[in-house]
């Protein structure tokens, strides 16, 4: 079975992850975000007060759970996501794929409010290269990942 290194930014160290309903919606919905990209998750954890902390776990895929993979921006990516960011709930376990960085989300607000075409935000959005990010989003799914350690970085 495969094995994946994986990334959680935050300000603290997160041994046992949960799932956080924060208030607004996000990419794939609420849950426990994390990232193939140790820099992007770096990056998540400085917006956030206090420390700068990368948490690293080993995420073992489970075929038994119900995984959406989107190998790249699509289509059904940006349905997907328009439906999640207006909180439109989805069944699946885990959700990984591309994620809409601000200037990209901007675009798709304007899609989801129909203020710009389809075909508008696919010229819109050509030149930008989205992150990476994976989403568990039930406690089933949080059984494949086990907490390997952290980083803490001074400013």
């Amino acid at each position: 079975m495969d094995k994946n290194i994986i990334f959680h930014g935050s300000n603290v160290e997160v041994l046992k992850p949960r799932i956080l309903q924060n208030g607004f919606y996000k990419d794939f919905g609420y849950g426990f975000y994390c990232t193939k990209l140790e820099k992007q998750a770096k990056r998540w954890a400085m917006t956030r007060w206090g420390d700068t902390v990368v948490n690293r776990y080993i995420y073992t895929p489970n075929s038994n759970l119900n995984v959406l993979i989107f190998p790249k921006m699509s289509e059904e990516w940006l349905d997907f996501i328009a439906d999640c960011r207006r909180g439109i709930e989805h069944n699946y376990d885990i959700v990984e794929g591309p994620m809409a960085d601000d200037k990209i989300w901007n675009n798709v607000e304007d899609f989801a409010s129909g203020l710009i075409s389809r075909e508008a935000f696919w010229t819109l959005v050509k030149f930008n290269y989205p992150t990476h990010q994976i989403l568990f989003s039930t406690e089933e799914a949080l059984k494949t990942i086990i907490f390997e350690g952290s980083v803490t970085y001074e400013e």
